[in-house]
């Protein structure tokens, strides 16, 4: 059965792009570990099986620029440089976060499923010179349920712009992750900190089972019932 016309929860992947989580991405290729960012693909996958269940909408972000780098500033630029991962500059699997290049592409085992969005955005957040808040407004979504790599970044980035516009956000802790475990844990706190300055947190596995709860009883049980259920199992 399909409850969507009372549903406002949007399931949003942010950047899981080859560059970060391929073996033979930038990441790896200068030292860093992705072990952890792999780690969170089971959790991502579930979670994508669940809400396309209970037919959440699923959008997909995918941070990259135009092949000349007139998207790029020249801050951004700069820093890159300095961090020895220059944008733009070639690689193992293309230009480092080049539209069309085969490591700005999804990975693999999270493939889109057609007719879900993808959000090419320049920058961190998924607000940021896209169209993100033009099609969450059109389909009257108030709720974001946030994953993907990296945490302190795009994911971040993300949540804090969601949260300043007026949208609740579940940070999902177990399907996004950063270059270290220390970093993540201190963005995670850092959400749930002060009643949730930015959102709330759960891991995947109590939001899978909210979601099959919440579809086992979907007759009595709709779109905002369904919320209040996840918002109120994160918040504890």
């Amino acid at each position: 059965m399909s409850c969507q016309t009372d549903i406002r929860v949007l399931f949003c992947s942010q950047d899981n792009p080859r560059i970060v989580l391929d073996p033979q991405g930038y990441y790896a290729q200068f030292g860093l570990d992705i072990s952890a960012g792999r780690a969170t693909i089971p959790a991502v996958k579930s979670l994508l099986a669940s809400c396309r269940d209970a037919d959440f909408p699923i959008f997909w972000t995918r941070e990259g620029h135009r092949a000349d780098l007139s998207s790029l500033p020249e801050r951004e630029l700069l820093r890159s440089r300095l961090a020895g991962a220059e944008i733009g500059s070639k690689g193992p699997l293309g230009r480092l976060l080049i539209r069309g290049e085969p490591g700005w592409e999804i990975v693999p085992e999270l493939d889109p499923k057609e007719g879900e969005p993808i959000v090419d955005k320049p920058m961190r957040s998924a607000f940021a010179y896209t169209d993100f808040e033009l099609l969450l407004n059109n389909r009257g979504i108030r709720n974001l349920i946030l994953c993907g790599v990296v945490t302190d970044v795009c994911v971040l980035g993300t949540m804090k712009d969601a949260c300043d516009k007026g949208y609740d956000c579940l940070l999902v802790t177990d399907a996004c992750a950063a270059a270290a475990k220390d970093v993540h844990d201190a963005i995670v706190k850092s959400v749930i900190t002060e009643g949730g300055i930015c959102g709330a947190a759960a891991e995947a596995k109590h939001v899978v089972d909210v979601l099959q709860m919440w579809r086992s009883h979907a007759e009595e049980k709709k779109g905002i019932a369904m919320v209040e259920e996840i918002m109120k199992m994160a918040r504890g």
